[in-house]
């Protein structure tokens, strides 16, 4: 089984919650009738008005759904590829390899799931999209994510949940150069907005320096701030 992920970029008429609306009356069912194996969305909708850590450039378009697949084969692709294309302005898809650092229940900040397909997950999804910078290696790239910024995050942040996506390839025309896709699940706006829940510092300002030293150190080994980007959204799984 293969899993692909598509970045889908909004029709510019579009407000937040007609996004959403789009995504889970129109796009969702039509995915679902083809029968994947596992489906789930992100949607940058009204619910997940959040502001991101590093906010992209003013008027550079952002896309508005991340959407995953899991099939048997992604030769079989082309009829879910038709349907994000239908209802987006662009698309760019890529063949993934997942590995699900933490699931939900995994550490002491969120529940196991006990929330059906299709209903809405609790609290907020950033997704992110990484790129290797020109000066290193991807064997150097890929084992400073794993081994030093997955457990340095983890061990810090108050993540519900946290999948890592290592893209193997691009598989439309056209798609931007990432490296990888980050899904982390966050309990409220607040875990996000406020630095000092962001860093797991609560109220001690000392932590909350030494944290933030070391996340820093740790993202700016490994990758461009200037090129990270970052949407926050609502999660449904969908098929699982």
């Amino acid at each position: 089984m293969e899993k692909l992920q598509y970045l889908c970029w909004p029709r510019d008429e579009l407000t937040p919650a007609e996004r959403g609306q789009l995504a889970r009356e129109v796009i969702v069912p039509a995915l679902l009738a083809l029968e994947p194996r596992g489906l789930s969305i992100q949607i940058d909708d009204d619910d997940a008005e959040v502001p991101v850590p590093m906010p992209p450039p003013a008027g550079e378009p952002q896309p508005f759904l991340l959407v995953s697949i899991w099939l048997d084969r992604y030769d079989d692709r082309a009829p879910f590829e038709t349907i994000l294309r239908d209802h987006s302005d662009q698309i760019a898809g890529y063949l993934v390899t997942e590995s699900m650092y933490t699931e939900y229940g995994g550490n002491p900040h969120g529940r196991p799931r006990d929330w059906p397909d299709g209903e809405r997950s609790p609290g907020v999804v950033m997704v992110t999209l990484l790129r290797r910078p020109a000066t290193m290696s991807e064997e150097e790239w890929i084992t400073h994510w794993h081994t030093v910024q997955s457990p340095v995050s983890e061990a810090m942040q108050p993540r519900m949940r946290y999948v890592r996506n290592a893209v193997a390839r691009a598989i439309t025309p056209d798609a931007p150069p990432i490296e990888g896709i980050v899904e982390e699940a966050w309990p409220t706006p607040e875990h996000m907005t406020d630095p000092q829940l962001f860093y797991g510092a609560g109220d001690d300002p000392d932590l909350m320096a030494r944290n933030l030293t070391e996340m820093l150190d740790s993202v700016t080994a490994f990758l461009d701030l200037n090129e990270l980007r970052s949407f926050t959204t609502s999660e449904y799984l969908l098929r699982s």
